[in-house]
């Protein structure tokens, strides 16, 4: 178990810089879901089922759900 841990942290790390690299703003928000269901994933991996939960609803869907469709609303505008 300690090694999938290493590899998720390694995940994590990679999505973090990944998203602050990444210049096209739905894969920056493809990464940063991704991130949140590392950080589930990592809650779990430490006996903390409810964060994982939360972090999963929370990070991974509510704000992916809310990032997409502000950037659906902003490309929509036209200046």
């Amino acid at each position: 178990m300690e090694i999938f841990s290493i590899i998720m942290l390694l995940f994590l790390v990679g999505c973090s810089i990944a998203v602050s690299i990444t210049k096209n703003l739905l894969a920056s928000i493809i990464i940063f879901m991704s991130y949140s269901l590392i950080m589930a994933i990592l809650w779990e991996i430490l006996n903390a089922p409810d964060l994982a939960i939360t972090e999963a609803a929370v990070g991974a869907g509510i704000t992916t759900l809310l990032f997409v469709l502000t950037l659906k609303r902003v490309r929509g505008v036209k200046k």
